[in-house]
């Protein structure tokens, strides 16, 4: 089984990207849908965010306002390292399982849509590494007309994530997002035939010794977080 890491950044396009993937018929494992299904009303994850962040971050319903979290976490540098802290070990543990479902039902090759790949390590048991890269000034703009949001408040943001430069050096494969949709579909056709090449004797061969490698890297992933966070 091929294992692929799928990163980004904000308004980068990697949503774009993980998309053509599906429309292609290759499984995607979202690490953002995953972090909304440990975060629900009554979960551990819930149980967590609003011991330390208090009712005023809850909708009506009871469920976590996102927006509202996010507001307080981007301008915050310190809480958005203990909401990292709180949920990377649901998150990781949610990503295991999701690869391991889809190991079980025969799944070649699986793509790990991840915003933070790099941060937590994760791109240890990827390969290849894919990063979606947007030039600075548009990822500005896109994220200014997408969020309705000043431009200041936009800088502050991405700024707040590893720089799309320093992903792009770590990547193995880069697709350039800067363009059209036509222009990124055609790169995103390249990378595919990379993607989808012949499994190496390795990844033919994964079995369970290589779904525990893949557990002990998530564990090695978590400790990383607490200490960076720390």
């Amino acid at each position: 089984m091929r294992i692929v890491g799928l990163t980004g950044g904000i308004s980068s396009g990697k949503s774009t990207v993980s998309n053509l993937f599906k429309s292609r018929g290759i499984p995607v494992v979202d690490a953002d849908i995953v972090a909304r299904n440990v975060v629900r009303k009554g979960t551990g994850g819930w149980k967590k965010i609003k011991k330390e962040f208090g009712d005023a971050i809850l909708l009506e319903s009871g469920e976590i306002d996102r927006a509202r979290l996010g507001q307080i976490v981007f301008s915050d540098p310190e809480k958005r390292q203990l909401l990292n802290r709180l949920l990377a070990p649901h998150i990781s543990t949610g990503i295991l399982w999701e690869v391991i479902k889809l190991w079980l039902k025969g799944c070649k090759v699986i793509i790990l849509d991840i915003p933070l790949l790099f941060e937590t390590k994760m791109n240890l048991w990827t390969h290849p590494v894919i990063v979606v890269w947007v030039d600075p000034e548009t990822q500005i703009q896109r994220l200014m007309a997408r969020d309705g949001i000043s431009e200041e408040q936009a800088r502050n943001r991405i700024e707040a994530q590893m720089a799309l430069d320093l992903k792009r050096e770590k990547a193995d494969l880069v697709i350039d997002n800067s363009g059209s949709l036509e222009e990124t579909k055609v790169k995103f056709d390249q990378v595919l035939s990379r993607v989808n090449s012949p499994l190496s004797l390795k990844e033919r061969t994964f079995s369970r010794d290589g779904v525990l490698s893949i557990l002990l890297s998530v564990v090695v992933g978590i400790v990383v977080i607490k200490k960076n966070v720390s």
